[in-house]
């Protein structure tokens, strides 16, 4: 595929857009309205008030998601906006303790009607933003979409992003360690997973287990899980699902706020800090963040501290850009570092203690049992990962009279270092050098009898580079493109929507002759072959079809059918080495076909004053589906095992189902249950390999939580309490072949959690505080989806492997501060 028309698709996209921004005929508009838009010459201001006492709520958020315009509400409840164009678009009004509302507003009257919220029974109109064109609500959307809000991730003691929603129904995680998670979507990870920070695709060698997702926890507001295939708008890899991480909605006009935040947890004495700046002035916003963390091993009843478990990060990001009338233009920054241990879990043979590698001399390295100060303090030994992932973007939405155009053009560069030779422990063993050039174009075209269409492009270029010593991946270039169209109507109480999609996508991967006598690249032909060049080409089309229908306002069905597209990874085409993180040697297969899926959704939700019951399941057929599968009895020189990428026709099936018992009018009363399920099957495979390796496990949670907005006369606002149970089954459903997995026992965790904001006489928050204990009882487990899991036989406690964090109590303060 040539380079030239996609960037001269992108070129054209973006003098169009600046063209047309910069004259001033053209009118705004982000919904599709009925009638010419014209610039809004009066303010657009309403009021928010509850709905039983009709009394004013002050510090409602009001928010215009595709225009990016946010505001609050004042002492009177009332609110404004000074530079909205005339219009249909969407709005959502947000209120702790009460329920959300969702509305489509015609800004042209000025004055709105009044807002009446409910008390919260659940939250049931929320709006998303991933999986779909625009803005929608989440219950007319036929996809299966869960949202994690910030209240939520501050409850959750979490030491990575996707720790922090790893509860959610249907969504799992891979870990390796406390510092290294991703995420598993109803039994799909790795590459079968897109994450996106705030809409943009986030690159960075997702091929590795071992390779978490290098987003900064504390810069989430929050997070949206689209459960089902996210090809359609985002291309291969969205086979599973999207997980998209959202920042703050933007200040309000005429605003400079901040906040600080501390995080201390008890396990691994992680500590955690993050200082915010945002602001808005005449239409000129920023929003700047610095976050660092700093844990040191963390611990557990059978293996006591876990040597080398530590991490430390540091990051930085935000936007500076304009919202005006003609839309919106950012300049988008994160900057993502960290240093993180990776545990080995080797064992001395007769005490059972973690080993280490040191230098005993010249070249001679010796294995030695650690000492008890190796497991104290936040020092990190080799082997260890250093991870630097930098992305500058642009994040634009230009309003063209009827229509708008969006435009997100990004650069990234992921630098990933391994650094495993005690000897020489500051040069890299495996350092890799991704660079990414990633685009995305959407244009909403006006209205036309109902229906609201869509059509774009996004894509694609990449290049890594390996400059390390050693090698598990070739070096290649990747250049991938796509087109799409989606639509929705609305036809009384059904909500329908579809779409299609053509994706191309080449991989070139480089050959690479290392001399045997130093291990080094030498020109073709004149050492041992470690990597064959070859060049992979993979077309496909998507597509989905759903609905969500309206029998009630509390009864809902929800139906979508949808096709995904998955081309391999380079790891499952060219790699040839051992992968440390995975404690395994890994072989490619150059000559792997692209998965394709087709999965079937179907969903009910009924809400009353008293529960909220919702029902989710889903058939998902792949075809050439990809896992590496263990050689019999093959070991490397190394010693490890060799595992080989190969393929199969595979079946997954399951589902998820809710239950929120909240019994009006005790409506600070919830009792929250859940239960996640996944059945995934290797079709006309013999005894041992029927089931698909790496599978969750079954999952239950209860939580028993209450909410108060106001604890009596006292300056505690929003208090909560929550206690809850998390059992999860044992997995025996799995690929034993080749002892490529094992059976894991079920267990059961208890998490504990309080917390509030303390307000000032005037009601206006001096600071929030969470306090979390997870695991309350000390249990000792694994998870099915630890990588640490098949680490070596401990003889000091008669157990294989490593196992999970042990008790932890976290305390989190957030503070927030008003500059003007």
């Amino acid at each position: 595929m040539s380079r030239s028309p996609w960037a001269t698709g992108l070129l054209l996209f973006a003098c169009s857009g600046n063209l047309l921004a910069q004259t001033p005929e053209l009118s705004p508009s982000v919904a599709p309205p009925l009638r010419p838009v014209r610039t809004a010459v009066v303010p657009v201001t309403g009021r928010v008030v509850d709905q039983t006492t009709q009394e004013p709520l002050p510090g409602a958020t009001i928010v215009f998601p595709d225009l990016r315009q946010a505001t609050t509400s004042g002492p009177d409840g009332s609110f404004r906006f000074t530079n909205l164009p005339k219009g249909r678009f969407l709005m959502q009004v947000r209120f702790i303790g009460y329920n959300t509302v969702v509305r489509t507003v015609d800004t042209s009257t000025g004055h709105l009607a009044d807002v009446a919220l409910l008390t919260a029974a659940t939250e049931i109109e929320q709006v998303v933003v991933t999986g779909v064109s625009a803005s929608t609500e989440m219950r007319r959307s036929p996809v299966p979409t869960t949202v994690i809000d910030r209240s939520q991730l501050n409850q959750a003691a979490a030491s990575n992003a996707i720790d922090a929603i790893a509860h959610t129904p249907g969504l799992a995680q891979i870990t390796t360690g406390a510092a290294i998670s991703k995420p598993v979507i109803r039994g799909l990870g790795a590459n079968r997973v897109i994450t996106l920070n705030n809409g943009a695709k986030q690159e960075g060698q997702q091929w590795g287990d071992e390779h978490g997702i290098e987003i900064d926890e504390y810069a989430i507001d929050r997070a949206e899980v689209i459960k089902g295939p996210g090809s359609l708008l985002y291309g291969s890899d969205g086979m599973a699902g999207v997980v998209n991480f959202l920042a703050p909605d933007p200040v309000e006009e005429g605003k400079i706020l901040g906040s600080v935040a501390a995080n201390y947890q008890t396990n691994n004495h992680l500590q955690g800090y993050s200082l915010m700046n945002a602001g808005n002035q005449n239409g000129f916003n920023w929003l700047v963040r610095g976050s660092g963390k700093l844990a040191g091993a963390y611990r557990n009843r059978y293996d006591g501290r876990v040597y080398n478990s530590g991490f430390r990060e540091l990051d930085g990001n935000g936007y500076v850009g304009v919202n005006k009338s003609w839309g919106y233009s950012h300049l988008t920054f994160n900057s993502f570092n960290q240093e993180v241990g990776l545990v080995e879990g080797e064992r001395d043979e007769e005490t059972g203690r973690f080993l280490k590698q040191v230098n005993v001399g010249g070249d001679a390295v010796a294995e030695v049992p650690v000492a008890d100060q190796d497991l104290r303090g936040y020092d990190l030994d080799v082997p260890k990962q250093r991870i630097n992932h930098l992305r500058i973007g642009t994040d634009n939405n230009f309003i063209l009279g009827q229509s708008r155009l969006t435009l997100n053009v990004g650069w990234q560069q992921n630098l990933r270092r391994e650094f495993g030779d005690v000897l020489a422990p500051k040069d890299p063993s495996l350092y890799f050098q991704l660079r990414t050039l990633d685009y995305a174009a959407r244009y909403f075209l006006p209205e036309a009898n109902g229906w609201n269409t869509t059509i774009g492009l996004s894509g694609m270029r990449q290049e890594n580079v390996n400059k390390g010593v050693e090698f598990l991946i070739p070096a290649y270039r990747l250049l991938d493109g796509g087109v799409f169209a989606v639509t929705k109507k609305t036809f009384g109480n059904l909500d329908l929507s579809g779409g299609l999609r053509y994706d191309l996508r080449r991989i070139t991967a480089d050959a690479l002759y290392l001399d045997p006598a130093t291990g080094q690249p030498v020109p073709s032909g004149e050492g041992e072959e470690k990597f064959g060049g070859f060049t992979s080409t993979f077309r496909n089309v998507s597509g989905s079809i759903g609905g969500a229908y309206s029998v009630t306002e509390k009864l809902l069905f929800k139906a979508n059918v949808s096709r995904g597209f998955r081309a391999p990874n380079i790891a499952e085409l060219g790699s040839n080495g051992i992968h440390e993180g995975t404690i395994r040697y890994e072989i490619g297969d150059p000559g792997l076909k692209a998965e394709t899926s087709l999965q079937l959704d179907g969903g009910v939700s009924y809400t009353t004053d008293h529960i909220s019951l919702s029902l989710d399941a889903f058939r998902n057929q792949i075809q050439n589906y990809i896992f590496p599968e263990r050689v019999a009895d093959a070991v490397s020189a190394e010693g490890d095992p060799i595992f080989r990428y190969g393929q199969g026709n595979a079946r997954l099936a399951g589902g998820e189902a809710t239950l929120d018992i909240h019994p009006h009018p005790l409506d600070w009363l919830h009792f929250e249950n859940s239960f996640s399920m996944v059945r995934a099957l290797q079709l006309n495979q013999p005894e041992g390999q029927q089931y698909l390796p790496f599978i969750p496990a079954d999952r239950l949670q209860s939580t028993l939580r209450v909410n108060f907005r106001k604890a009596g006369n006292s300056r505690l606002h929003n208090l909560y309490a929550r206690a809850g149970v998390e059992h999860t089954f044992e997995q025996d459903r799995l690929f034993s072949a080749f002892d490529t997995e094992t059976s894991t026992p079920g267990y059961t965790l208890v998490n504990l959690g309080v917390g509030s904001d303390l307000v000032n006489a005037t009601g206006q928050p001096l600071f929030s505080l969470y306090l979390t204990a997870n695991n309350l009882f000390d249990v000792g487990y694994q998870s099915h989806l630890s990588r640490l899991k098949y680490a070596a036989y401990n003889a000091g406690n008669g157990r294989m492997g490593v196992y999970n964090m042990g008790r932890n109590v976290s305390v989190k303060l957030v503070v927030p501060l008003v500059f003007k």
